[in-house]
C-alpha cells in the first residue's frame, strides 16, 4: 500500500502521531510541567490543522487521501483532549460542552456518511460558523490544559466560557446539516443494504 506522500499529507500524519504524545506528556510528566508541556503538544498539532489546509491549497496538493485524513486527525485530537480535561477538571460544567462537541461529531460524521451514499445533498461547504467554532474550541483547549483544574483565574474562566461558545455553535452547525439533510430522512424511502432493526 502505497503512502501518498505530499507536504500536508505528512503535517496531517504528525498531528495523529501528536496524539499518544500528548496523552504520555499529561499522564506521566511531573504535575507541574504536565499541564504547560500538554498544552504545547496540543497548540502544535493545532497548529499543523491550518498548516496542512494551507499548504494543500497552496501547493495544489489536495488529495482524496488527505481529505479522509485530516477531519479524523482533528477530531481524534479535540476527542482525546476533551477526556483529559475532563477527567483532571472532574467538573460537570466542563464534562457538558465535551458530549455535547464529542456526540455532535459522532451525529454528524454518521450524517455526512449517509448523505454521502443516499441523500441529493453530497456535500456541506464549510462555513465561516464552523471556522469561528474550530477556533473558539481550540483555544479553550490550550487555555484549559496549560491551566489545569479550578475556577479561580480569570484563564480558566475564559476557557470555560469559549468551551461554551463553541458548544453552543457546535449545535447550531448539528442543526444546519439536519435541516439540509431532512427532506430525504423523512421521505419514508429504504435505502437498499440497510437493516433497520440494526439502526
Amino acid at each position: 500500500m502505497k503512502f501518498p506522500l505530499s507536504m500536508p499529507n505528512l503535517l496531517t500524519s504528525m498531528r495523529i502521531v501528536l496524539i499518544p504524545v500528548l496523552v504520555v506528556a499529561f499522564y506521566f510528566l511531573p504535575v507541574d510541567w504536565r499541564y504547560m508541556a500538554s498544552s504545547i503538544i496540543f497548540s502544535i498539532a493545532a497548529l499543523t490543522d491550518w498548516l496542512d489546509g494551507y499548504l494543500a491549497r497552496r501547493l495544489g496538493q489536495t488529495t482524496t487521501f488527505g481529505a479522509f485524513l485530516d477531519p479524523v486527525a482533528d477530531k481524534l485530537l479535540v476527542a482525546v483532549a476533551l477526556v483529559l480535561l475532563v477527567e483532571v477538571h472532574a467538573s460537570a460544567a466542563l464534562a457538558i460542552p465535551a458530549i455535547v462537541i464529542v456526540g455532535r461529531e459522532i451525529v454528524v460524521s454518521a450524517l455526512r456518511e449517509w448523505m454521502a451514499q443516499y441523500s441529493q445533498m453530497r456535500s456541506v461547504a464549510v462555513s465561516n460558523l464552523g471556522k469561528i467554532k474550530t477556533a473558539f474550541q481550540m483555544i479553550s483547549i490550550i487555555v484549559l490544559l496549560w491551566c489545569g483544574p479550578g475556577l479561580d483565574r480569570p484563564a480558566v474562566i475564559f476557557g470555560y466560557v469559549l468551551l461554551y461558545g463553541a458548544a453552543i455553535l457546535t449545535m447550531v452547525s448539528m442543526y444546519q446539516y439536519l435541516k439540509l439533510s431532512w427532506p430525504d430522512l423523512s421521505s419514508g424511502m429504504t435505502t437498499p443494504g440497510i437493516d433497520h432493526e440494526d439502526q
